[in-house]
């Protein structure tokens, strides 16, 4: 069986591009200053790898309304990280009072998105909720997107009630939201790869609170999945993690959280293409193409193998 947004084309299984909708291209840490060589060697990986567009969810570049290179994957652009008081790695994005944080987030309207830090450490407040919808008001009336940075379940909730266009991260997200987010449209982006090092590295830590915390959100992220695509709802593929050009693995997580495997890929693909706006494979479209030699949808493995990668309609690969 053919998956929806895909073709095939000389004994090759083709997708739209693959999309990965986290990722912070330029730096190898949040508090790094940013380096356009190191944005290249990222955004590099990513071709090599199929990932033809990457939305950058809260930016470091001094420069973000630079165009697009042809020879690098499209780019969904944001402004700075937006964190108000004790929320962030400090130093990191740009530092704003609550009180000031929806005209901030305006001001960064002409990057498209932008990224508010909902919440930090698991026994800090989140930004209250009146903060957060009118920060969310401000910035869909001035024609942006917002996501938000939520790991406990109150910024989960708030970030939710507020009308986020995606939670970034989601990770003690209460299941009695999740229809709310299907019928709004906010995605589920859940960035498995990022929290698996995190787990990899837990034991390092001398914080018995934030290690429960963390472990018990990992094992909530497996049926929250689950349970969000059953509910209707979008859920994403994203890393959020280095090296760059990892996002066949994500897909593998979303596909042992329980998602099926042409929901998983679509999340990767078509369905993260259509949510950004961007087209798929139709005439007329982008002409950014990964082919397979076999069905992913039969064996995902062949993510991680491109035989084919046509960016802007020139063959990379």
């Amino acid at each position: 069986m053919r998956a929806s947004g895909s073709s095939t084309s000389d004994g090759l299984w083709l997708l739209p591009g693959l999309v990965d909708v986290h990722s912070h291209p330029g730096i190898e840490a949040p508090d790094d200053a940013y380096s356009h060589e190191v944005f290249r060697q990222h955004m590099l990986a990513h071709r090599a790898a199929g990932v033809l567009t990457v939305r950058s969810p809260g930016s470091a570049d001094p420069v973000r309304d630079r165009a697009d290179d042809p020879d690098l994957p499209r780019l969904v652009r944001s402004g700075q990280w937006l964190a108000t008081p004790g929320r962030f790695f400090p130093g990191a994005g740009r530092r704003v009072e609550e009180s000031e944080l929806p005209a901030a987030a305006v001001e960064e309207a002409a990057f498209g998105w932008r990224k508010v830090i909902g919440d930090w450490m698991p026994d800090d407040p989140p930004v209250p909720l009146d903060v957060l919808t009118a920060t969310v008001d401000a910035v869909h009336a001035a024609g942006g997107r917002v996501a938000v940075h939520c790991q406990t379940a109150e910024s989960c909730r708030n970030a939710v009630l507020a009308g986020a266009d995606s939670l970034e991260h989601g990770m003690h997200l209460d299941h009695a939201l999740l229809p709310r987010m299907a019928a709004q449209g906010t995605a589920l982006v859940r960035t498995f790869s990022a929290f698996a090092k995190s787990i990899e590295n837990l034991e390092k830590s001398s914080d018995a609170r934030l290690k429960e915390w963390v472990r018990s959100g990992w094992e909530h992220a497996f049926p929250t999945v689950r349970a969000a695509f059953e509910a209707g709802g979008t859920v994403l593929a994203g890393t959020d993690n280095k090296p760059c050009g990892r996002l066949a693995g994500e897909i593998s997580w979303l596909i042992k959280a329980g998602m099926p495997v042409e929901a998983a890929i679509g999340a990767g693909s078509w369905t993260a293409r259509a949510w950004l706006g961007l087209p798929g494979l139709v005439d007329g479209g982008f002409a950014d193409v990964v082919g397979y030699a076999a069905d992913p949808t039969e064996d995902p493995d062949v993510l991680s193998r491109p035989e084919l990668i046509v960016l802007r309609g020139k063959a990379i690969l």
